[in-house]
């Protein structure tokens, strides 16, 4: 059964990345949901898309006392996901402002997992590979995935280096994804995810290419689809 990821939770209907997001999520259908850890200047984990606040304030610069109230803390954020299983995807890109070497985010992602006993339930992601090498050398029982949208390999060569690093899945962007990625994907033993996909007539080819999850802003439309599918 191809699984219904609500992407930042029902962020169609609610805020993203809030506790109403993720709650709503379920209540539309969602099998999972997806959302965004980032850090505070006193290294609190919380969760939120863009480094950078609606205001202006820049994330990593702000105590966490500073935060809006709708910006909830990761482990408030995996309570209200409760019934579903999360993707959790870590924020640490290069040209971003919090982007850090030390990979504190991605500690402090594991040990919440290991903490909570999450294991079966979790998938970390990021398009920063280094930060899921260093997730699966921390505790390879956590399942991660490489988010991607650049083309730099072939699909062969990527799915390949990606299965053999020990990693479980692909998460590509909507617009790379055709048969060939599919192929090389299932060759390698490795899921793929796809995000972000709205139009339910691509929900219904991406299914018939066989996806194993569509990452959605709308995941009772996709709930529909997946069912319709079976």
């Amino acid at each position: 059964m191809v699984r219904v990821i609500a992407h930042r939770g029902a962020s169609a209907a609610a805020p993203e990345n809030t506790v109403e997001a993720f709650r709503l999520a379920r209540q539309l259908g969602a099998d999972w949901v997806e959302l965004d850890a980032r850090r505070t200047a006193d290294d609190a984990v919380i969760v939120h898309h863009d480094a950078v606040l609606a205001d202006g304030r820049t994330i990593v610069e702000l105590a966490r006392a500073e935060l809006p109230d709708h910006v909830c803390d990761l482990g408030d954020a995996l309570d209200a996901c409760d019934g579903m299983s999360i993707n959790i995807e870590i924020k640490n890109w290069p040209d971003d402002p919090d982007f850090d070497e030390t990979e504190h985010v991605a500690r402090q992602v594991v040990a919440l997992v290991q903490e909570r006993g999450l294991h079966d339930r979790v998938l970390i992601s990021c398009f920063h590979y280094p930060t899921i090498q260093l997730v699966h050398e921390l505790d390879p029982a956590i399942p991660t995935a490489f988010l991607h949208l650049l083309i730099d390999r072939s699909w062969d060569d990527l799915a390949a280096d990606v299965a053999a690093a020990g990693h479980a899945a692909l998460h590509p962007w909507d617009g790379l994804v055709d048969e060939s990625l599919l192929a090389a994907a299932k060759a390698n033993g490795l899921e793929v995810n796809v995000w972000t996909v709205d139009d339910p007539d691509r929900m219904a080819q991406l299914i018939a290419l066989g996806v194993d999850g569509l990452c959605t802003n709308v995941p009772d439309v996709a709930r529909a689809v997946v069912d319709a599918a079976r």
